[in-house]
């Protein structure tokens, strides 16, 4: 007796056309044309969860010089002031207390601008 391959073959091609659901045209109709687009959008969304993490990155930059230069210091003198006053602070949770407490942020360039 063989064995026929119709139940898996199915729930694979549903697999790739659920995937596909919302696709233009044929790339959501057609199993052969789904599976390449499906294919190529979870290729783009691997490296795009690689880029969210530079792009996080720069905008905690940003954010960082342009506090930092409201209290008179560049980016690279502020944290450069912040590693040698020993404060071990990351760029997210510096960029949030930039944008969210003004004042605990002057405190930190204030002692930053100290240590240079």
């Amino acid at each position: 007796m063989r064995i026929k391959r119709t139940v898996n073959a199915l729930k694979k091609r549903r697999k790739i056309l659920r995937l596909a659901k919302g696709y233009y045209g044929y790339k959501s109709k057609n199993y052969r044309i789904a599976r390449q687009a499906v294919m190529k959008s979870l290729n783009y969304a691997f490296v795009g969860r690689k880029l969210r993490k530079r792009d996080m990155r720069s905008l905690w930059i940003a954010r960082i010089n342009a506090a930092a230069r409201l209290n008179g210091l560049s980016y690279s003198k502020f944290m450069h002031g912040l590693k040698t006053a020993g404060i071990n602070l990351n760029r997210k949770v510096l960029a949030d207390i930039a944008v969210s407490d003004k004042e605990t942020f002057a405190e930190l360039a204030a002692k930053a601008k100290q240590a240079l």
